[in-house]
């Protein structure tokens, strides 16, 4: 067993990176389980063009290694596992890697999420090569030209009115004739002279070699298959909080995402969450950032508190 840090960190994404930042810099030891995918979703992107200070983009890795040198910097210790168990029962929080046990006085949570995928090899050939989950982050990068949107609720329309911006068509393909989605939300978008709706279609096969070139559909009915030309592919079928770990320790909504009780603070008492775990809607490098931030001066002040 080591010693009781006062903050351990799970994850680090920007939300763990900048927790670790700031809890170093207010002069608390912090240990960061970085897990086996350190710096998070971000280091399966390329270009990031959307993080401020860089005029012209930075490849994804090369800004969650800076992040981790300047929380590094500062004090912060980074140890490359996975937390699977924890217990926030006692005074000091207990967290487990396999069998092995660390404590420290207070908790952060900044284990994002993962996007919900379809399970095709396509998909996994083709990631960050047309094909995402963040209409946000890459639209621009498919201006005139031609993408697809796979998904039937909130989501989905978003992402596709978003991606009239810049491509000269969008398709939205969805397994059936009805949508999840709000009825004003797929009334905009079936509004929109860009968008073209394909119903009752499974996506069998993104297809391209180094690249989207097209996707390959059958009909949930009569199974009949055909193809679309396109040049990006971006999922909007939902996302995973990686959270599994933590039910029964702090509390969760339905569909997984930790909740906040008292600013950053969780249902437990000194432990504090911020990122794509706990954040529906943004999903943004910037935002957990700023989640990470705020989980650290509140875990400071709570330490303080004690």
């Amino acid at each position: 067993m080591s010693d009781v840090k006062d903050v351990i960190i799970i994850g680090s994404g920007p939300a763990g990176d900048t927790a670790a930042l700031y809890a170093g810099r207010a002069n608390l030891s912090v240990t960061v389980f970085e897990g086996w995918q350190p710096g998070g979703q971000l280091t399966t992107t390329t270009v990031i063009e959307n993080y401020p200070g860089f005029e012209n983009g930075i490849d994804g890795n090369e800004l969650m290694q800076e992040m981790k040198k300047q929380a590094e910097r500062f004090g912060a210790e980074y140890i490359t596992k996975d937390i699977t168990k924890v217990d926030f029962s006692g005074e000091n929080k207990k967290v487990y890697a396999g069998e092995t046990e660390y404590e420290a006085k207070s908790i952060i949570v900044a284990t994002g999420a993962k996007p919900r995928k379809l399970g095709l090899d396509s998909e996994e050939r083709l990631w960050a090569k047309g094909v995402s989950s963040c209409a946000t982050c890459d639209g621009f990068f498919f201006k005139d030209k031609v993408v697809a949107v796979v998904g039937g609720g909130d989501s989905a329309m978003e992402e596709a009115m978003f991606l009239t911006k810049f491509a000269t068509k969008v398709y939205l393909l969805h397994r059936r004739d009805e949508f999840r989605a709000s009825k004003i939300m797929l009334d905009r978008a079936q509004a929109n002279e860009k968008i073209e709706f394909i119903t009752n279609v499974a996506v069998e096969e993104i297809l391209g070699e180094n690249s989207v070139s097209g996707v390959k559909l059958k009909n949930t009915g009569s199974g009949e298959e055909s193809e679309i030309e396109a040049q990006g592919f971006f999922l909007a079928i939902g996302h995973i909080p990686s959270t599994k770990f933590l039910e029964g320790s702090v509390e969760l909504d339905d569909e997984g995402y930790i909740l906040r009780k008292e600013n950053s603070m969780t249902s437990a008492a000194g432990v504090f969450a911020g990122g794509d775990c706990v954040d529906h809607r943004y999903r943004q490098a910037i935002t957990a950032a700023g989640q990470g931030c705020q989980a650290a001066i509140d875990a400071e002040r709570w330490l303080e508190a004690q």
